[in-house]
């Protein structure tokens, strides 16, 4: 397996605000933990950005350089500053580098993702073969949407929009998943969903039902398998997510679950 999602972190009080109290079991340095992970038959990931700086990208980076088991990163840059060309091209040195992120879910302006110079900044990924990550929360759906349909360029829905599964009431947001449908450009990631429910009282069914929904809209060529590591830790341990996810998909063909499992990452970020 490929995980297309996982964090590293060298924890910052100040900078990593977002990691409430409640959260304090992932207040802690993370790195790659190749043994780890290898031992649960997941062989690689994607490192993806937490912080939003260049700092932030060129430390993974500098982790990638030293561990085989990042096989990617996706990094920040300001996607609307002027020069954004020339910052691409500067980070276009590094072969790791697959694509980058901006945290839109901690956006209060709800026409951020209209925004021209952003969308600009988002476009000029393309001229570099870089992917973009879309990490929106459900209030932000329709205009993720039509960001979408804006574009022609590789996107990827980070944690299914991040459904709202504590709520119990999934009708809308289900409704308007739908339009990804026919975007074929838009993959999805299976990650990060258990922090949506209620952290000591989720259940597989509640997880089901969600990764049921992507897999009649993304079908198995446009999901992502990922465990959100360590973030995962706030709800979960790796192994019951393992274990919730592998059920999940146990009626697919090999092909299918080898494609949710490693081979459409491995495609969408180019990791061969």
């Amino acid at each position: 397996m490929i995980d297309s999602h996982q964090h590293f972190w060298n924890y910052d009080e100040e900078r990593d605000a977002w990691i409430t109290p409640d959260m304090s079991i992932i207040r802690a340095d993370f790195y790659p933990d190749e043994e780890f992970f290898r031992s649960k038959g997941i062989e690689g990931c994607v490192a993806v950005q937490a912080a939003s700086s260049e700092e932030e990208t060129l430390f993974l980076l500098a982790l990638a350089e030293q561990s085989n088991f990042i096989q990617g990163v996706v990094g920040w840059v300001d996607l609307q500053q002027a020069n954004i060309e020339d910052r691409l091209a500067y980070f276009s040195q590094f072969e790791t580098l697959k694509g980058f992120r901006h945290v839109v879910q901690g956006e209060k302006d709800p026409d951020f993702l209209a925004k021209k110079e952003f969308r600009r900044g988002v476009r000029a990924l393309d001229a570099f073969d870089y992917t973009y990550d879309l990490l929106i929360l459900p209030h932000q759906l329709a205009a993720g949407i039509q960001f979408c349909e804006s574009m022609d360029q590789k996107i990827v829905l980070d944690h299914l929009a991040k459904p709202p599964i504590k709520s119990a009431d999934l009708t809308r947001w289900k409704k308007e998943m739908q339009a990804f449908k026919t975007l074929d450009h838009v993959s999805a990631k299976i990650s990060g969903l258990v922090t949506e429910a209620d952290w000591q009282h989720w259940t597989p069914i509640q997880i089901n039902e969600v990764i049921d929904c992507a897999l009649e809209v993304f079908g198995t060529d446009r999901l992502l398998f990922g465990t959100d590591y360590p973030v995962v830790k706030v709800a979960s341990d790796v192994d019951k997510w393992l274990e919730v996810y592998t059920f999940s998909i146990h009626s697919l063909s090999k092909t299918e679950q080898e494609k949710l499992n490693h081979l459409n990452c491995t495609h969408f970020y180019t990791l061969d």
